[in-house]
């Protein structure tokens, strides 16, 4: 069983930037695609962005296409996510996942971390 822990997240003013890493555990990173989400308090979790197991191709929510980068480094079972031109509304837990297949629907997602905390004051 994989597993996933987020760092990298804090309390930041609009307009910051912040990085957030996603190390895993196990032999089969660099086999598997890997997600983003994030999930506001009082509302469901939502996609942000995916990558596929090579890191050659990625897919953004509308939200994160051009503010956000999602990457990865198989060497280091880590992934990333660079957040520029961070706003208030983007204030949420943030969850790593291993992906089933290179998808944005959370089912296709079968192992998740605890989360990061992100908080962007205005």
């Amino acid at each position: 069983q994989v597993q996933l822990v987020e760092s990298g997240g804090g309390l930041v003013q609009a307009g910051d930037s912040l990085r957030l890493s996603c190390v895993a555990s196990g032999r089969t990173f660099n086999s598997d695609p890997m997600g983003w989400f994030r999930q506001a308090l009082g509302k469901e979790r939502e996609f942000v962005a995916a990558i596929n197991p090579s890191g050659s191709l990625s897919y953004y929510a509308s939200d994160a296409k051009g503010r956000w980068t999602v990457s990865r480094d198989n060497a280091k079972n880590t992934m990333f996510l660079q957040m520029n031109s961070l706003e208030p509304e983007d204030t949420a837990v943030y969850y790593c996942a291993r992906g089933k297949k290179f998808s944005d629907l959370e089912d296709d997602f079968d192992q998740w971390g605890q989360g990061t905390q992100v908080t962007v004051s205005s």
